[in-house]
């Protein structure tokens, strides 16, 4: 196990206390990127004592060795004019998340703050991300659990598991 239920519960309290300190009076929209996102976004949302809504997006990488995402599922809310918080399972490279970022920007929100559950900053290609809410700075490696999956198995665990592959 690398954190457990209970660490994992801990630091989403915190989180949720610190986007409701920053966005008291605000009516956020919470913004979850489908499917890993959705334990975090859940929980997160739970943890935040102040009125906001959720909205969900879906992307899918291009396949074929391609560069790039394609929306999937749009959200259902106009954001103009609305202070949105995209919840992300992890932020790497930053590519996806600069492509959600600069789409949603496109249509007028009064700001973008993004909250992410594992971060490493370390692989960033895009440095210029709005990261504001960082759950845990991690190492590269393959996590399965609380949300987090490997062929659609192991998102229900809820604890976060470092994946290793059963030898040969």
């Amino acid at each position: 196990m690398y954190l457990s239920a209970e660490e994992l519960s801990s630091r989403v309290a915190e989180l949720g206390a610190e986007l409701a300190a920053d966005y008291e009076g605000l009516n956020p929209l919470l913004v979850c990127s489908l499917k890993a996102s959705l334990v975090f976004a859940a929980d997160l949302s739970r943890a935040a004592p102040i009125p906001h809504e959720l909205d969900f997006l879906q992307l899918e990488r291009y396949r074929g060795g391609g560069a790039g995402v394609r929306l999937l599922k749009d959200l259902d809310a106009e954001i103009a004019g609305r202070h949105v918080v995209v919840v992300e399972d992890v932020v790497d490279t930053g590519l996806t998340l600069n492509y959600v970022v600069g789409t949603l920007g496109l249509r007028s929100p009064a700001s973008i703050a993004v909250a992410t559950l594992l971060d490493r900053p370390y692989r960033r290609l895009i440095d210029d991300l709005p990261v504001r809410y960082v759950g845990f700075t991690v190492p590269d490696e393959l996590f399965v659990g609380y949300g987090f999956d490997l062929d659609e198995r192991y998102r229900n665990l809820p604890a976060l598991h470092l994946y290793r592959a059963p030898e040969l």
